[in-house]
C-alpha cells in the first residue's frame, strides 16, 4: 500500500528544487562574502592559501543553520505559488484536498530539516566555531607555518633576522637569502646565499635552513678580523619561537554544545552573568529551530496571491518577516545575556507573538472565504506601482 498519494509525490517534487536551490544560493552568498575577507586576512598574516579553505569549511555549519530555514520557506512558498498561479490549487481544493491535507509533505520536509538543523546548531556548529577561532590564533601566532614575507626583514625569534628576494614553489624554494644571527657571548653570524629551503627535524621546535652557494661571516670578541667562509652547502638550525597554547573550547558560549549550555546554566558555581549567557544562548538556539515548524504555515499564507493577481509581494514579505524575527531573537538574546530580562521570557515572548501572527495569517487564507492576510498591503503596493509607472510615463 502506497502511503503517499500522487498529489503528495507531485508536491514533494515541486518543493524539492526551490528548497535545494535557495539553500545552495544562500550558503554560496554567505561563503563568498566571507571568502574575500579571509583571503585578505590570510595574505596580511603571510599564511598559506590552503588555510582559507579550512576556515571556510569550519564556517559552513553556521551558514547552513541560516540557509536551511530560508531554503525551507522558499521551497514551500514557491511550490504553492506555482499551484495557485496555475489554478491547480483551486482544483485540489475542489476535490477535497484542503490546506490542512496539503501540509503533510511540507511538514515532512520541516521535521527532517529541523532535526538536521538542531544537530548543526546544537553540536556541529559549536565545535566548528572553536576550530575556526583556533585557526585564526595559529595563523596570527605563526604556528601554521606562515610564509616568509618576500623583500622584508623577518624576525625569527629575538636573535635572528632573515630576508629573501624571491620565493617559489609555495615557499619551499628560496633565493637571494640574507641571514643575521646573534649568539651568546657577543658572537654574530652573517650569511648570504643564492638559494635555500626549510627542512623539518625530529625536534618540532627546531627547523633547518639549508643554504646553497653562499658566504658566511663569523665574528666574536676574540677575533682580530671576522672569519669569512665560502660554501656550497650549509645547514643553519633555527629555533622556532615558543607559541602560547590556545584556550580550551567552551570559554565562549557559542562554542558550547546544548548539553554543555544546560550544565553551565544550572551550575550555581558559575557567576550569574555566565549562567545568564548560557541560558540565553540555549533558548536562542532552540527558538530558532522551533520557528521552522511555523514556516510551512507562513509560506502557504503568503504564497497565494489575490484573485486575478500575480503579485510576488508575499515572497518579499516572507523574507522580511524571517529576517526580522532572526534579528529580534539576536537582540533578545543579548538582553537575556546581560540579565536585563530573564532569558526564557526574552526569547519565547517574541516567538509566541510571531507564532500568533503566523497562525492568524494561515487561518485567514485557509478558513476565511476569500481571505487574504496581506490583501490590504497588496492593494497599497499595487497602487504605488501604478503611480510610479504613470510618473515615469509622463516624464517620457
Amino acid at each position: 500500500m502506497n502511503l503517499f498519494s500522487a498529489t503528495d509525490r507531485y508536491l514533494a517534487r515541486l518543493i524539492l528544487l526551490p528548497l535545494v536551490g535557495s539553500l545552495v544560493i544562500a550558503a554560496m552568498l554567505l561563503v563568498l562574502d566571507r571568502m574575500l575577507r579571509l583571503f585578505d586576512f590570510v595574505a596580511s598574516e603571510g599564511g598559506p592559501v590552503s588555510v582559507v579553505w579550512r576556515m571556510l569549511a569550519n564556517l559552513l555549519p553556521e551558514y547552513m543553520s541560516l540557509g536551511i530555514p530560508i531554503g525551507l520557506l522558499m521551497g514551500i512558498l514557491l511550490a504553492f505559488r506555482k499551484l495557485a498561479l496555475s489554478s491547480e490549487l483551486d482544483v485540489l481544493q475542489a476535490v477535497g484536498q484542503g490546506y490542512n491535507r496539503l501540509l503533510l509533505i511540507p511538514y515532512i520536509y520541516t521535521f527532517a530539516l529541523a532535526v538536521a538543523n538542531l544537530g548543526i546548531v546544537g553540536y556541529v556548529q559549536p565545535i566548528a566555531r572553536f576550530s575556526y577561532e583556533e585557526l585564526r590564533f595559529e595563523l596570527r601566532s605563526g604556528a601554521l607555518g606562515a610564509s616568509i614575507k618576500v623583500g622584508e626583514f623577518n624576525r625569527l625569534g629575538k636573535d635572528m633576522t632573515l630576508r629573501i628576494d624571491k620565493s617559489q614553489d609555495g615557499g619551499r624554494q628560496l633565493s637571494g637569502i640574507f641571514v643575521m644571527a646573534r649568539q651568546s657571548g657577543g658572537k654574530s653570524l652573517s650569511v648570504a646565499a643564492e638559494r635555500g629551503q626549510f627542512l623539518a627535524t625530529d625536534d618540532k621546535d627546531v627547523i633547518i635552513l639549508r643554504l646553497s652557494n653562499g658566504t658566511l661571516v663569523h665574528d666574536q670578541p676574540g677575533f682580530r678580523t671576522p672569519r669569512v667562509l665560502s660554501f656550497r652547502a650549509h645547514d643553519l638550525p633555527i629555533d622556532l619561537p615558543k607559541m602560547e597554547s590556545f584556550r580550551r573550547r567552551g570559554e565562549k558560549q557559542m562554542e558550547q554544545t546544548l548539553p554543555e549550555l544546560v550544565r553551565t546554566g544550572r551550575n550555581s558555581a558559575y557567576p550569574i552573568a555566565t549562567r545568564n549567557q548560557a541560558r540565553s544562548n540555549f533558548h536562542y538556539r532552540i527558538a530558532e529551530v522551533m520557528m521552522m515548524f511555523l514556516l510551512p504555515l507562513l509560506a502557504i499564507a503568503l504564497a497565494v496571491p489575490p484573485k486575478r493577481s500575480t503579485s510576488a509581494l508575499g515572497v518579499f514579505v516572507s523574507i522580511v518577516m524571517v529576517v526580522t524575527y532572526h534579528k529580534i531573537n539576536e537582540y533578545a538574546s543579548g538582553l537575556g545575556s546581560l540579565g536585563v530580562v530573564d532569558p526564557f521570557f526574552a526569547l519565547w515572548i517574541p516567538f509566541a507573538l510571531f507564532a500568533g501572527l503566523i497562525v492568524w495569517m494561515y487561518y485567514t487564507i485557509a478558513f476565511v472565504p476569500g481571505g487574504q492576510p496581506i490583501g490590504a498591503l497588496d492593494r497599497v503596493a499595487g497602487k504605488a506601482m501604478k503611480a510610479i509607472r504613470s510618473l515615469f510615463g509622463q516624464k517620457r
